[in-house]
């Protein structure tokens, strides 16, 4: 066990060496390689069209993100983006046929598929770069003409209900929903992207179009195309398939998507299952990305050097043999997004390690916690990763369709570059503002008989670390 950790750690210092060599240059370059790389036009009726250059292979991906999600929901809606994005490959008025779009799919040798978030839902298609036109004009048929068939809802039904009967199966599930309860009070089904299970048995074709006129608008959309494409022909095409549709009205000026309260008192949660290791979550409302933007980078940096295998965390929680593991997590989000430390450990250790990360986090917020070098060496590593992201266009689709709907692209074009700027005063000031000694949600997912050995309580977890 001994080499094992001194093998990873060996690995982790060369990576990060190499990565440290890199900073300079791949963050000064980033900004003015993605100049290069990505041509952006906004349709008379503000359709943003974003275009991304990569010539490495003769394959092309149409992608259209949209504004919507489960941050739109409230709980009578709960669940209806995702049956949205599950009806979004059905028929259409073009293709009426009830297998119509996968038939021509198949027929172009396409890989297409779509997935719900918290702030944007997604639909891309991946063809050789020579159907390119084809594929937009097969996903323009569905942005915009849906037909909702109600043989075709019914079938989707029951695949979303199998999803939400997996889900449910794993014990994760139902700890994740009862810590959102607890951390977004009032406002939990907003992160609840696979919905509520009655909304979705009751779906009709009559929400599926209001969901379309309501935010599948071109002014709330956009369509990215990366690969191996002409940017020229890429925006005649956008134009010819895209540029008739009417602009709609913006959805969230109509209906203001309400703030999230702030989180006032420490609360817990504990969920009995039969597992083998204890799972401890701690959470709290981090940074919204529209409203302090500084604080989402520092938050990436913050949360990467603690990561690292030779951080005192690590070192104090993980090589001390009271943790399995610590993981420390931000995710951007432009309404509210959660600070996570996760963890596992055994249910005889679980009361001297919890002891130990409450002793940990106070520290967060001193100045001789970290190591300017680890500091360095992160930044260094977001750049590199950030460069190799590029590679894969159908992934850089996606990552660029994720930043348009929860910030904008000039966020992302800027990341790079910002990172590099972060100190160690911006990461004190992080902790400072967001985790220590701020109201804190604490899960734990425990086997029964453990918990009732330990007699564990929710009121000893809230208490914890104060």
């Amino acid at each position: 066990m001994a080499l094992r950790k001194g093998l990873t750690r060996w690995r982790a210092t060369l990576c990060i060496a190499l990565a440290f060599a890199a900073l300079p240059a791949a963050a000064a370059a980033q900004r003015a390689d993605l100049e290069k790389i990505i041509h952006r036009r906004v349709l008379a009726n503000g359709l943003e069209v974003i275009v991304v250059e990569n010539h490495g292979v003769p394959l092309a991906t149409v992608e259209i993100d949209v504004r919507n999600g489960s941050f739109t929901q409230t709980p009578e809606t709960a669940g209806l983006a995702h049956m949205y994005e599950h009806m979004f490959f059905r028929a259409s008025r073009r293709y009426p046929g009830a297998d119509e779009f996968v038939e021509r799919a198949a027929d172009m040798g396409a890989v297409f598929n779509g997935s719900t978030r918290e702030e944007n839902v997604n639909y891309y298609i991946t063809v050789t770069s020579d159907r390119l036109a084809d594929a937009m004009r097969l996903l323009s048929a569905s942005f915009q003409e849906p037909l909702f068939r109600q043989d075709e809802l019914e079938r989707e039904r029951q695949v979303v209900l199998g999803e939400y009967d997996r889900n449910e199966s794993n014990p994760f599930f139902a700890l994740t929903q009862a810590l959102d309860e607890k951390l977004y009070p009032g406002h939990a089904v907003r992160k609840n992207t696979i919905g509520d299970r009655d909304v979705i048995a009751n779906t009709t074709p009559a929400q599926m179009r209001a969901i379309q006129k309501k935010y599948y608008v071109p002014n709330n959309s956009v369509l990215i195309l990366t690969g191996d494409v002409d940017p020229a022909a890429a925006f005649a095409a956008a134009e010819r398939e895209f540029g008739n549709i009417p602009r709609g009205a913006d959805p969230f000026v109509a209906d203001p998507i309400p703030p999230i309260p702030a989180l006032t008192a420490n609360d817990a949660v504990i969920h009995e299952a039969g597992v083998g290791a204890v799972t401890v979550f701690l959470q709290w409302q981090g940074p919204s990305v529209g409203k302090d933007p500084a604080a989402t980078y520092a938050a990436d940096v913050f949360s990467d050097v603690l990561n690292d295998p030779n951080s005192r965390l690590q070192q104090r929680l993980v090589d001390s043999g009271l943790w399995d593991g610590i993981v420390v997590n931000y995710y951007t989000l432009n309404n509210t997004g959660p600070i996570t430390i996760s963890g596992q450990t055994s249910p005889q250790r679980l009361r001297q390690a919890l002891a130990a990360l409450y002793a940990e986090i106070p520290k967060f917020a001193t100045a001789d916690y970290f190591d300017p070098e680890e500091i360095a060496a992160t930044k260094a590593l977001r750049a590199v990763s950030s460069a190799f992201d590029r590679e894969r266009s159908s992934g850089f689709a996606h990552t660029l369709g994720f930043w348009w709907s929860v910030a904008s692209l000039e966020y992302y074009m800027g990341y790079v570059d910002n990172m590099a700027a972060q100190t160690l005063a911006d990461l004190t000031g992080y902790a400072s503002k967001y985790i220590v000694g701020k109201p804190r949600i604490t899960g734990v997912l425990i086997d029964p008989a453990s918990r009732r050995s330990l007699n564990l309580t929710t009121a000893e977890l809230m208490g914890g670390g104060r």
